[in-house]
């Protein structure tokens, strides 16, 4: 099968971490028979360095192009980087916003896994995550409040600030259904989160929720206000399957569900639109603090490109490869600084790398669960 990927290198640890992914997928593209053409594109701080802007008309255009985009972190340190002195129309995460909107990726999938061989990494009590767990956060990526009519201005000689948020039914119903069909790929249960007691937006959500979900009877649905998921996930966070929520607050769970995993270096995330197209992305920030040192860690954005060849591609044999070649690296006792503890054996960004290619060279095409 012939692989077109745009690869956005990104800022900070991001050609750092990408470098790992992509020789991963080489890797994989040898055991399996596939072949990987790649497209070198521009975004965020290293788009402006470049350009100017953080998002070009020629960086949407090669996008489209493509079959999906794997990307590194964007963004830099805030209170040094020149690229923060611009106005934030032009800023590195414009271009990200920018990008999510050009290519209408709507659809944001962030799985929170917590290995069984990290389980001293994570801050909730052992009786609470004994055996690990398993959950997807999908997230409505590009309506809401962060997309709604938004002011500051002088009213009766105060300041006062507005934010809209609004959502269309077809912007429910889209997300949805993606929501229920990824469902139906693992443990068949979807809990969507709104704050339906006060909000118009929710109850809208959570009608247009039920009425999709019979279309999937083989798939459990139930409600959750917002602040009781947030309570949840620290109190028994295996109860969770898929989490289907509105923007704002999936933005806040899936920071929460990185928390309890120990380290955000572990979350893969996944963007896409209403065709098998995506972008996908570890789900921490871009590092300049630690960029070009060798320490970061890349199994995020190698989990990341496990997602994008099981949901762009297809390729559910491929991807778990992958996630079983990070397990068994796990299982052996490497770790990156990030997830380090007694007793394991700390090694580099792309010793990281090596070992996961190493396990995967030895699958030659092997069935996983």
């Amino acid at each position: 099968m012939k692989l077109h990927i745009g690869i956005i290198r990104g800022d900070g640890i991001g050609p750092e971490i990408v470098a790992e992914a992509v020789k991963v997928l080489e890797i994989i593209g040898t055991v399996f028979g596939h072949e990987l053409q790649y497209e070198e594109l521009l975004l965020g701080g290293a788009s402006i360095d470049a350009y100017g802007i953080p998002l070009t008309e020629e960086t949407v255009h090669c996008a489209k192009q493509c079959d999906a985009l794997l990307m590194g972190s964007i963004g830099g340190n805030a209170k040094t980087s020149p690229w923060y002195k611009l106005e934030p129309s032009k800023r590195p995460e414009a271009g990200l916003l920018g990008i999510r909107k050009a290519l209408n990726l709507f659809a944001n999938l962030r799985p929170a896994v917590l290995y069984g061989e990290l389980k001293e990494a994570c801050p909730l009590k052992e009786e609470i995550t004994a055996g690990g767990f398993d959950l997807m956060i999908m997230r409505e990526l590009t309506g809401g409040l962060y997309f709604g009519a938004r002011a500051t201005q002088m009213e009766d000689g105060e300041l006062t600030a507005h934010d809209t948020l609004t959502y269309h039914a077809y912007e429910i119903r889209r997300i949805a259904h993606r929501a229920f069909e990824v469902a139906q790929k693992r443990r068949k249960k979807v809990t969507s989160v709104d704050k339906a007691n006060v909000l118009d937006s929710s109850r809208l959500w959570r009608n247009i929720v039920e009425e999709v979900a019979v279309a999937y009877p083989d798939v459990t649905l139930e409600h959750m206000l917002v602040d009781n998921c947030a309570m949840q996930l620290v109190k028994d966070p295996k109860q969770f399957d898929v989490i289907l929520t509105e923007n704002m607050f999936g933005d806040i769970l899936s920071d929460e569900a990185s928390m309890i995993t120990g380290s955000i270096g572990m979350l893969a995330s996944a963007s896409l639109n209403e065709t098998k197209f995506g972008l996908y992305e570890p789900s921490g920030g871009s590092a300049p603090d630690i960029a070009g040192k060798g320490i970061a860690n890349p199994i995020a954005t190698i989990l990341s490109a496990a997602l994008m060849l099981r949901f762009s591609f297809d390729l559910d044999r491929e991807a778990a490869a992958i996630e079983h070649a990070v397990e068994r690296v796990l299982q052996k006792g490497y770790r990156t600084i990030d997830i380090m503890s007694e007793g394991k054996e700390q090694v580099s960004t792309r010793k990281m790398g090596d070992l996961i290619c190493d396990e995967i060279s030895q699958i030659r095409q092997q069935s996983f669960e």
